[in-house]
């Protein structure tokens, strides 16, 4: 039962990082048990830990819903999200081993090349930004702090949707890292936080200019149903 619940909640989580569960669908037990091939309690399970996870919400007469993407929950996101980054490159500066952040100076200047790869999930160049996200975790030597900096990160992952068709903007933020990371090589621990506040203000903008986008100049909520729209209009 354990494993069933662990599985389904692992599928979950993914479908609804990669917006294949849209903010707004609703999480239907019985659906969800039949299309996972397994019983409704591990589903239920699985969903609870959803809920725990802030991807799931009660919805009145609904149930469960994947939660929707709002302007005012992003900005609280991203305050959160500047405290524990440029806590964590301050500390990644003071702390780190040159080694792996020197490598990665090579490969954030070859991001022009990874964004020219047709793939539209720019798969490459997330996961060099995951290798940036653990460099800096290792160097910080905190487990409280990268604890919390994983939690928001769940998050951030749902918002990739708004910012992976923006190539301008992802060779701007890779330039962004760029300078963090040179900062943290120089062990200058005021740069690197200055670096990551500015990487994260412009990334906010890009991120609440993409929602209001979205919904044709409303940004207070990206659902199910605005997906389907903007996903039916042509490129």
């Amino acid at each position: 039962m354990a494993r069933a619940s662990e599985t389904a909640y692992a599928a979950l989580r993914e479908e609804i990082l990669s917006w294949d569960l849209a903010p707004g669908t609703v999480l239907a037990e019985v659906e969800l048990s039949s299309r996972l091939g397994i019983s409704r309690t591990p589903v239920r399970e699985a969903l609870a830990r959803l809920v725990a996870d802030g991807l799931a919400e009660p919805q009145g007469g609904r149930g469960l819903v994947v939660t929707p993407v709002e302007a005012e929950n992003v900005t609280e996101l991203f305050e959160l999200r500047q405290a524990l980054e440029a806590q964590a490159a301050s500390l990644a500066a003071e702390r780190r081993a040159p080694a792996p952040f020197r490598a990665l100076q090579d490969e954030l200047r070859e991001v022009p090349a990874l964004l020219a790869d047709p793939d539209p999930g720019r798969h490459a160049y997330y996961d060099l930004v995951a290798r940036f996200d653990d460099a800096v975790d290792e160097a910080v030597q905190n487990p409280f702090l990268v604890s919390a900096l994983s939690a928001v990160r769940t998050h951030l992952a749902r918002l990739r949707r708004l910012s992976r068709d923006n190539p301008a903007r992802l060779l701007e933020a890779a330039r962004e890292h760029l300078l963090i990371v040179d900062a943290i090589v120089d062990g200058d621990a005021r740069l690197a936080a200055d670096a990551t506040r500015v990487h994260l203000y412009r990334s906010l903008r890009s991120t609440l200019g993409s929602l209001d986008r979205s919904l044709g100049g409303n940004p207070t909520l990206i659902d199910s149903t605005a997906v389907r729209e903007k996903d039916a209009t042509p490129r």
